[in-house]
């Protein structure tokens, strides 16, 4: 039985990347009805498996939730405290395996000692980038004096799957730099994409043209800078739309929340309303041109092979994880992300439409990785890692 700790995304609603692959990879391997979801408890002090309750949000499906915090309701904390307090500790699960598919707190992290000792097989962790380390300007404070204690505490496993090979890198060098003699391995194993309904062969686009941005709105993601490219195109009397569909983190995306909301009062087409339905964001990608992610550094960047699953071109970064997204095609890779190296690309795509149409070609043209496909390359590779002390 394969354990598989999902002690955050069995208390939120967000749908940002960890959680979706927390999500989809979880489906994937319930399937097989090998595994069992569990969470650290920080009311009862324990281990135990999800409830009834805790299973149903991390199957979650509905509207995305405007906050990522994880959120105890007064029953659950009550239920916990109460059996702490009658000292019914929790058997602590045991299990064949261990998958930790999330950036897991310090509390957690605490407490990993405890669950990789009851597990007899390999047990792993999904790394997904080590920004809070490259960008920290752009990183929400509490994250950035997390994060090297998160590093340190992956050193428990007996591997690390990385979603790509940058982050893959990125963290053996890191351990490598620590001085690390003996680390556990790291491969690089790239993530798969949600299946998404099919849009209609002869998809009516809208007119003016849309652009479309799809992604939480942070620091990182360089949104002022799309915003601030598609005004210098106004200005110079381009028709199109622009629309943003995201989580708004104002802790580091204040700077891009203000132009907005500026270039929204001056009456600029800007489409933005925080976090959208699956609907509404089919709805989008239906209607789009082209998308733009703008994003400066990324673990994976799923927002552009999306892009590239409807069949829509993405304008985004060269470098990278997002260089390896988009290598493949359907996607203009900039090797600087700024304003004038985006105001540049958007134009020649609105001046050329039978650019967009070759870039669409080549975008439905690429095969894409499924969670089935995932989840059959992450075991396949668990399984071979022996047991670490």
């Amino acid at each position: 039985m394969i354990l598989f700790d999902a002690t955050h995304t069995s208390h939120t609603a967000a749908q940002t990347g960890i959680q979706r692959v927390c999500r989809s990879l979880f489906a994937e391997l319930k399937k097989s009805g090998d595994v069992t979801a569990i969470c650290h408890d920080p009311y009862q002090h324990a281990w135990r498996p999800l409830n009834s309750a805790e299973l149903g949000q991390l199957e979650y499906a509905g509207p995305p939730s405007n906050s990522r915090k994880s959120l105890w309701s007064q029953r659950q904390r009550l239920a916990g405290h109460g059996r702490r307090l009658l000292r019914m500790r929790a058997r602590t699960p045991t299990g064949t395996g261990l998958i930790c598919p999330e950036f897991f707190s310090a509390k957690v992290g605490g407490h990993l000692p405890e669950i990789l000792a009851a597990v007899e097989g390999p047990r792993i962790a999904i790394f997904y980038d080590a920004i809070p380390l490259q960008f920290p300007e752009l990183t929400p404070a509490a994250t950035v004096g997390r994060f090297p204690g998160y590093l340190r505490e992956l050193l428990q496993f007996d591997g690390v799957a990385a979603i790509s090979e940058t982050s893959a890198q990125i963290l053996r060098d890191y351990w490598k730099w620590l001085g690390v003699a003996n680390p556990p391995p790291v491969i690089a194993v790239p993530l798969a994409i949600d299946p998404r309904p099919a849009l209609p062969p002869e998809t009516v686009v809208s007119t003016p043209p849309r652009i479309l941005s799809v992604g939480t709105l942070e620091g990182r993601k360089n949104h002022r800078a799309l915003v601030e490219a598609c005004d210098v195109l106004w200005q110079e009397g381009w028709p199109f739309e622009l629309q943003l569909i995201g989580l708004a983190r104002p802790d580091t995306a204040a700077p891009a929340l203000v132009k907005i909301k500026s270039l929204q009062e001056a009456g600029r087409p800007l489409l933005y309303r925080g976090v959208g339905t699956n609907a509404e964001i089919l709805a989008a990608y239906a209607q789009c041109a082209f998308t733009v992610y703008p994003s400066l550094i990324e673990g994976f960047g799923l927002p552009v092979l999306e892009s590239v699953g409807f069949g829509k071109p993405c304008v985004c970064s060269a470098r990278g994880a997002l260089g390896e997204s988009s290598r493949e095609g359907g996607c203009v890779a900039l090797e600087v992300v700024d304003a004038g190296t985006l105001a540049t690309a958007i134009r020649r795509l609105l001046q050329h439409p039978e650019e967009i149409a070759r870039l669409a070609a080549a975008a439905r043209a690429r095969r894409l990785k499924t969670w089935a496909e995932y989840a059959t390359e992450l075991l396949a590779w668990t399984n071979t890692l022996p047991r670490r002390s």
